[in-house]
């Protein structure tokens, strides 16, 4: 066996004010509770919320603050997101990875902002996974990038055995975002943490699960703590025998022969990405105004 204690924090945040303080006085809390765990994992943008106007340099006095808690609490930390404003003005949705001795091992940049609607954040480019020594390798995802498979097979690929994933999801869609947290887990044989916020900051309904794609827990919608202790080597008897001694589609992938002409440059495979039109956000059809009546006289 090989156990990690790892907490999600779901929490009722604020979209208008600075939230560092409370997440501050939660990891307090969750740790004098449950002093066994070793990784919290908080929800993307939880300290400042989703306006871009509230961007941070990194690094910086937001990041030191976090570089305290774990310092302070002896834990891994993964705070969220913030906006992360550069020296040339470009602004990214960035999540930090900070040890137990508060030195920052990584940071994430999301590759794929939700847009249309999120307007103005660039992309990143370069993945994200560290080794916790003598437990497992994790890999870090941010919300949207999720629903492009692509991202956590590459991360399985690079070793994780973990996907920490830290989203901020208020819409009605989150549903499809569980199904496709539980087939991220399975396809990719790994631990899924999907940590949503709640309030401003989210709808709830945070999953963690383990790699034969079972739910291990589902939040509800307000403020929960989720502190779970996985067992990695579970990931690492599904890819040895499969799930529940069947699939093994990390290894198929690897032995396929198929090349998925998508990819490259083949511009039949490309054609019809092509027919599928701009990326904006949808307008009112003309059919579903209102049409006005004829004014009596």
């Amino acid at each position: 066996m090989t156990p990690i204690a790892i907490a999600g924090m779901q929490m009722s945040l604020s979209a208008v004010h600075d939230n560092v303080a409370y997440m501050r006085g939660r990891l307090d809390l969750l740790m004098h509770i449950y002093p066994w765990v070793e990784m919290v994992v908080f929800s993307e943008l939880a300290a400042f919320g989703p306006s871009p106007r509230r961007a941070q340099k990194l690094p910086g006095p937001v990041e030191d603050e976090f570089r305290e808690m774990a310092r302070r609490h002896g834990i891994w930390l993964l705070p969220g997101s913030v906006f992360e404003k550069t020296e040339d003005e470009k602004i990214y949705n960035t999540a930090m990875v900070i040890d137990p001795y508060g030195e920052v091992v990584g940071r994430y940049r999301k590759m794929f902002p939700f847009r249309p609607y999120e307007e103005g954040i660039e992309a990143g480019e370069e993945f994200l996974v560290f080794d916790v020594p003598g437990i497992a390798r994790f890999g870090v995802s941010i919300c949207y990038d999720m629903w492009f498979p692509e991202t956590s097979r590459t991360l399985a690929a690079m070793g994780a055995e973990v996907i920490l994933h830290p989203s901020l999801t208020g819409t009605i869609d989150r549903s499809v975002e569980l199904a496709i947290a539980q087939a991220t887990a399975a396809q990719q044989q790994v631990f899924m943490f999907d940590i949503n916020g709640a309030g401003d900051g989210g709808n709830g309904r945070s999953i963690v699960v383990g790699p034969y794609g079972d739910v291990l827990y589902q939040a509800g919608h307000s403020e929960e703590m989720i502190p779970i202790e996985i067992d990695i080597d579970r990931v690492r008897r599904s890819r040895e025998v499969g799930l529940r001694g069947l699939g093994q589609p990390l290894k198929s992938f690897r032995d396929r022969k198929v090349r998925f002409p998508v990819y490259g440059d083949n511009p039949q495979a490309r054609s019809h990405f092509k027919e599928l039109g701009p990326l904006q956000k949808p307008q009112r059809r003309p059919a579903a105004q209102l049409q006005k009546e004829p004014q009596r006289k």
